[in-house]
């Protein structure tokens, strides 16, 4: 598939700059791009890339002033413009027929949707209710009673267990379980004895959940995903935790038990929070923090976590320590000590 900068110009209703006629055959990123590709620039880190690519042309921002060889094309939003560019360059979406394959295990109970997938070998247990278009991946398990909304995608190798509420245009990525039971345990006699986890999952509407995450019920009440959240792979949120909308959570982050999570909080990788907390709205965690108390918001690093500004600091003196004491030394020498 081959197009004009003027076509890939109007695509992306930009401002081109260069020869309208360059033939563009593919898309790149800076460092890949070869000639007869299309790349994009957004981002003033990766400026040495940007003078270094071979793509033949660029979209970069409204603003861009820099002088390259390569053709440009400015528009509001480079990343969404390139977007827009690399979908037509993609190839045809993989789409699944509707109706059950017949390796499929679906209870007579079960009430499925216009359209709905059933791939091979899924279970789907009683009283299970799943919408229009919804897609359930070869392997995957359906609780008894639970229920999934419209137009979802269900890879292969997922667990959904009983009763747990799925809204509309969910995604949950192959090896995620949702509804194991809460790590509860009590000492009874000397020995730990399991609490019954009797609650749910819900999540809301247009939630991703990546690979090999896990959702636990409630002890009682729900587990709670809310509208717009984003889950990254391998990812634990442990029972009756509530995780606002939009929220953003990446890899290998730990939520412990009954914390609640405020709306648009953004959490990197491999945060650790303790139970029973609050993270109120907005907030911004760094990778491999400790959360240990309730947060009011802001930027956040450090285990335990204090404000990043704070964080920058420790770390900046810390570095410094070295020299410090080189210089207490050189005083130790001259005073005779």
């Amino acid at each position: 598939m081959t197009f004009t900068l003027q076509e890939i110009a109007k695509l992306c209703a930009g401002q081109l700059h260069g020869d309208p006629a360059i033939k563009i055959v593919g898309a790149a990123s800076l460092s890949e791009a070869v000639p007869g590709e299309i790349t994009f620039y957004a981002d003033p880190r990766y400026l040495e890339r940007l003078r270094k690519t071979r793509a033949s042309a660029v979209v970069v921002p409204s603003d861009f002033s820099e002088k390259i060889a390569a053709a440009q094309i400015r528009v509001a939003n480079p990343s969404k413009a390139f977007e827009k560019v690399v979908l037509k360059f993609a190839p045809t979406p993989i789409e699944f027929a509707p109706g059950v394959h017949q390796s499929a295990v679906v209870d007579s109970t079960a009430r499925l949707g216009r359209g709905v997938s059933i791939q091979p070998h899924a279970v789907i247990e009683a009283n299970v209710v799943i919408g229009d278009q919804t897609v359930i991946g070869a392997g995957s398990y359906v609780g008894a009673e639970s229920a999934i909304g419209e137009s979802c995608v269900i890879y292969p190798n997922v667990t959904i267990r009983e009763r747990t509420k799925i809204g509309t245009r969910v995604m949950i990525h192959s090896g995620a379980v949702i509804g194991a039971d809460g790590f509860g345990f009590e000492v009874v006699d000397g020995r730990y004895q399991k609490i019954p986890q009797i609650g749910i999952v819900q999540i809301d509407d247009d939630v991703e959940i990546g690979a090999n995450t896990t959702v636990d019920r409630a002890r009682f009440g729900r587990t709670w995903i809310q509208a717009g959240v984003k889950i990254d792979n391998l990812v634990q949120i442990a029972h009756n935790v509530i995780i606002g909308k939009n929220s953003i959570i990446a890899a290998q982050t730990g939520i412990s038990g009954s914390t609640r999570i405020g709306d648009n909080v953004k959490m990197a990788g491999q945060v650790g929070v303790i139970g029973h907390l609050t993270i109120e709205n907005d907030t911004i965690i760094a990778a491999q923090s400790g959360i240990s108390k309730d947060l009011p918001g802001g930027a956040w690093f450090g285990s335990p976590a204090v404000p990043l500004q704070d964080a920058k600091r420790q770390i900046a003196l810390i570095h410094r320590l070295g020299k410090l004491f080189d210089r207490l030394k050189a005083i130790e020498k001259k005073v005779g000590l």
